[in-house]
């Protein structure tokens, strides 16, 4: 019954999480094409108002005009929409799948004892300390390397580094999956804390001196919208290390971190080049396609270096023993029962008798032997040749008589 409750609960918040996710992705994606598609108002009454760009869009039926003033309007409506649920509600429901899945049971999906031999305690703090510690070190290069000359450039190419190291790191000391959702929630971590300590704060000051009757100080737009910026590059690296705990062709890679860090760079590059598509159909920059072919080209690269060797078809040679439950029973009772066993059915999966394993033989070969993503972790400490008697078990028909 826990385990049922627990997993309606995990359901729930997915189903949160993404709701949210959708949002703010949408809401900043819109932002960015609005700010980039921008052209100087016509109207001359908008231009002495201090407007410093409108759009005319077409959607649903109806005539959109956004209207951007860059330091403050020239009076401020009843009513103002903020920003910022998205990100916060995002978050929340992330750290709080994060926490139920990974570090409440840091046992069997954080650690990996062939990495790094801790106890749970300590795994969970060094897992936290990457989020703040990368928020803190991001801050940092943003305040130091920002206010020099081709500031951006320096922040891209530090922040890259950055990344990298905490990536290398992750993968190390963490179970792959672990590492990948780690990373991950690392890089959203700071998104969200740009807006809470940056965009927001920032944004409440320039309403506040507005109201106040107080000269408003652009700063304010400038650094909201560095990190704005900021935080649209990241958003392709996170949705994909957050989506890669389904694939383990990736985190299971014995060099797991370049994978990462390489699927992160394509996602970057990508989305830079939807940055500069805007600019460039309004004559302001150059075509952004290289920037897509070179995103392309690594997904490509790693998709040709990820191809598994061939193999022969998945039939047991003729040659082979036939191999009996009999022989397969003490493995799956050393590796497999304490958690698919009469007491805990993990996925509702049971192989502690004849009947049950015959029943899940096509799950056992693909977890066990095929993708070995179980035992989780390799918690058990399963062998090669234990999951080859496995493969020839299924292999030869998964008879059980």
């Amino acid at each position: 019954m826990e385990s049922y409750l627990l997993d309606w609960v995990n359901l729930l918040l997915r189903w949160v999480h993404v709701i949210t996710a959708i949002a703010w992705v949408g809401s900043s994606f819109y932002f960015v094409f609005l700010d980039s598609s921008l052209t100087a108002p016509e109207s001359e009454q908008l231009r002495r108002d201090g407007a410093t760009g409108e759009l005319w869009a077409v959607h649903g039926g109806g005539f959109y005009h956004p209207v951007k003033y860059a330091v403050q309007p020239p009076q401020l409506p009843r009513h103002l929409h903020w920003f910022y649920w998205e990100s916060y509600s995002t978050w929340l429901s992330g750290i709080a799948l994060f926490a139920m899945s990974y570090l409440w049971q840091a046992g069997t999906y954080l650690i990996d004892k062939s990495k790094m031999d801790w106890s749970q305690g300590a795994a969970v703090a060094v897992a936290l300390s990457f989020l703040v510690v990368f928020w803190l070190l991001y801050d940092l290069i943003c305040r130091v390397l920002g206010p020099r000359r081709n500031g951006e450039a320096w922040i891209g190419l530090a922040v890259l580094v950055l990344i990298s190291a905490a990536s290398w790191l992750a993968c190390q000391w963490f179970a792959g999956r672990a590492a990948f959702l780690l990373v991950g929630g690392m890089i959203a971590t700071a998104m969200s804390a740009n807006v809470f300590f940056w965009i927001i704060p920032g944004q409440r000051t320039v309403v506040a001196d507005i109201k106040a009757g107080r000269p408003v100080d652009p700063i304010h737009g400038i650094r909201g919208k560095q990190r704005s910026v900021h935080n649209t590059y990241f958003t392709l690296p996170v949705l994909f290390a957050m989506l890669s705990n389904h694939y383990s062709f990736t985190w299971n890679h014995p060099q797991n971190w370049l994978v990462l860090i390489l699927m992160m760079f394509a996602g970057a590059a990508i989305r830079q080049f939807f940055v500069l598509r805007h600019g460039y159909k309004l004559g302001r920059n150059k075509h952004p396609l290289p920037y897509a072919l070179v995103g392309v080209a690594v997904l490509i690269g790693v998709i040709a270096w990820l191809k598994p060797a061939p193999q022969a078809g998945a039939t047991m040679p003729a040659s082979a023993t036939p191999v009996s439950f009999a022989q397969v029973q003490p493995v799956l009772a050393q590796r497999c029962v304490m958690c698919h066993g009469e007491q805990v059915q993990m996925k509702n999966v049971r192989v502690d008798t004849p009947e049950a394993a015959a029943r899940n033989a096509q799950a056992i070969y693909q977890q066990v032997v095929v993708t070995k993503l179980m035992p989780m972790n390799n918690s058990t400490g399963i062998t090669d040749e234990e999951r080859a008697l496995i493969g020839q078990w299924f292999l030869a028909g998964a008879r059980v008589e």
